[in-house]
């Protein structure tokens, strides 16, 4: 295997599936399934999920909410999410835990680091919950912060598209993809790919991110076999 550890990022819109809000079980089921096959090859994988099929703190605030509080909420909705995709594993056959930011004793482990490590060593799937655990910090911030904790040798970033364009695909036809891309071409042509606090965490650790359809099956295990799916973002 190309890689050896990895921090799987998702976002909660990617679980609602082909609805409008909330969790698509058959949707989760696909997921695991995708996962199940990274693990049998022995590659250690944690999980870093969004709450934006539930809750967003911004959308929130906008609408006159607390900041905050809003942020918060939205730190519970990563949670739900996360014990999902836990239920999801665990029906594949994955041993699977959950650790969040934010202390929920009942329902999940708290983020222990060496605990976290000790997980993975094992061969178990480690979702992060809860973000970062502090409001105005996105969960692609928890991301890139868990994946540098845990040392994981790549941050991949599942979405709907097959990469990084010159323009939102789904919206110019004429977009054209990167094949690969360095930190510093991304900043330069200002192009989203992660808010600009989890960019430079990455960059500054020199902790590639690479991009791809979570969508289309076998792509993760083509991932971490090493063929080229999706955008690179490198050095």
């Amino acid at each position: 295997m190309q890689y050896k550890r990895i921090l799987l990022k998702l976002s909660g819109e990617a679980l609602m599936g082909d609805r409008q809000y909330g969790i698509d079980p058959k949707r989760l089921a696909e997921y695991a399934t995708e996962i199940k096959q990274a693990v049998d090859k022995g590659v250690q994988v944690a999980i870093v999920i969004g709450g934006g099929n539930i809750f967003r703190g911004v959308a929130g605030a906008s609408a006159g909410m607390d900041r905050v509080q809003g942020d918060h909420m939205g730190m519970l909705a990563t949670v739900i999410n996360s014990l999902a995709l836990q239920s999801a594993l665990d029906n594949a056959g994955v041993e699977t835990r959950v650790q969040t930011a934010i202390k929920i004793n009942e329902v999940a482990e708290p983020f222990i680091r060496r605990r976290a490590l000790r997980h993975l060593e094992k061969g178990r799937v480690v979702i992060f919950g809860g973000g970062t655990g502090n409001p105005y910090f996105t969960t692609d911030s928890a991301a890139a912060l868990r994946a540098v904790e845990i040392e994981a040798d790549v941050i991949l970033k599942g979405t709907r598209v097959d990469g990084i364009y010159t323009a939102d695909p789904e919206k110019n036809k004429d977009a054209t993809k990167f094949d690969a891309i360095s930190f510093e071409d991304v900043l330069k042509k200002g192009l989203k790919v992660m808010d600009t606090t989890a960019f430079t965490l990455s960059q500054e650790n020199e902790l590639p991110i690479i991009v791809f359809d979570m969508n289309k099956k076998g792509n993760l295990l083509k991932i971490v076999s090493g063929e080229n799916i999706g955008t690179k973002v490198d050095l």
